[in-house]
C-alpha cells in the first residue's frame, strides 16, 4: 500500500462503526493500520461479531457501546478519545437513525430524535474534540442523497442530512488553515439491513439499478475504501467536498 493511504499511527472514531456502512469502514481502516475506536448505540450481537473479526486479524479495532443522542454517552465516547496517545485523531461520524414517513405523519418527537443523532452528536463530537485535533486530522461526516434530493417518505432524515453536510462545509473552511480536513462522503443506495426501513425498498431498489450507469448498487466496501482516502493524507488538497459513490446514479434523469 502507497504510504499516503496509510493511516498507520493515527487513531480514528468511527461512530456507527459496528453495522453496514460503519462496519465496513472500521474494518478498513484498521486494515490500513489506524487504531479505531467503533462507537455503537445498542446492537451487542454485531459488536461481538466485529470484535470477533478484529481478533482474527489481529486488527487495532475497540469497540465502545454509548449512545451518543444522550450527553453521557457523548462524555464516555470522549473520555475514550481523550485518553488516545496516537496522533492524529480522526472522526468517521456514520451514526444515523431517521423514521421514514410522510411529512404529515412525522411529529416533533420523530424529527428531535433524528437531529439528535445525524446533527447534534456531530456538533458534539467535533466540538469537544477540537483539542485532540490537529495537523493530519480528518472529520468525515456520512450524508445521503436525500440530502439535496427530494426522496419519498425521507424529509426529516434528508432535512438532518442536509443540515450535517451545511455545518461539514462552515466547518472546513474554519478548520482548513489549523490543517483538519473536512469532508462530506454521500454513499449512494447501498444494500444494508438498514433499508428494511425503507418503504417499497425492493421497487426503489431495482430502479436504482435501473438507472446506474454501474448497472449495480455500491458496495460497503467501495464506501469503505472512498473513507479511507478522506482519512488518509493522499486527500490532503481536498477540502469542504462532496464525495458521491453511487455508481453513477445521481448523474442520470
Amino acid at each position: 500500500m502507497s504510504d499516503l493511504f496509510s493511516l498507520a499511527g493515527s487513531e480514528v472514531l468511527v461512530t456507527g462503526g459496528t453495522r453496514g456502512i460503519g462496519r465496513a469502514i472500521s474494518l478498513q481502516l484498521a486494515r490500513a493500520g489506524a487504531s479505531v475506536v467503533a462507537n455503537y448505540a445498542r446492537n451487542d450481537d454485531a459488536a461481538e461479531a466485529l470484535r470477533s473479526v478484529a481478533a482474527q486479524e489481529q486488527l487495532a479495532l475497540e469497540v465502545l457501546r454509548a449512545d451518543l443522542t444522550l450527553a453521557k454517552g457523548v462524555a464516555a465516547v470522549l473520555d475514550r478519545m481523550r485518553a488516545s496517545t496516537a496522533r492524529p485523531v480522526s472522526l468517521v461520524h456514520c451514526a444515523g437513525t431517521g423514521v421514514h414517513r410522510p411529512f404529515e405523519e412525522l411529529t416533533s418527537r420523530h424529527w428531535d430524535w433524528t437531529m439528535a443523532l445525524n446533527v447534534r452528536a456531530f456538533f458534539e463530537l467535533v466540538s469537544q474534540m477540537m483539542p485532540l485535533f490537529g495537523e493530519g486530522s480528518a472529520i468525515v461526516p456520512v450524508s445521503s442523497a436525500g440530502a439535496v434530493r427530494a426522496v419519498p417518505a425521507y424529509s426529516a432524515v434528508g432535512a438532518s442530512k442536509g443540515a450535517l453536510e451545511a455545518l461539514a462545509r462552515h466547518l472546513a473552511a474554519e478548520l482548513a488553515p489549523r490543517g483538519i480536513r473536512v469532508n462530506i462522503l454521500s454513499p449512494g443506495s447501498v444494500e444494508t439491513d438498514a433499508w428494511a426501513a425503507f418503504p417499497g425498498k425492493d421497487e426503489r431498489l431495482a430502479e436504482t439499478v435501473r438507472r446506474t450507469p454501474l448497472g449495480r448498487t455500491v458496495n460497503v466496501e467501495e464506501i469503505a475504501q472512498a473513507a479511507q482516502f478522506l482519512c488518509s493524507r493522499a486527500s490532503n488538497g481536498i477540502i469542504g467536498h462532496t464525495l458521491v459513490v453511487d455508481g453513477g446514479a445521481r448523474i442520470v434523469d
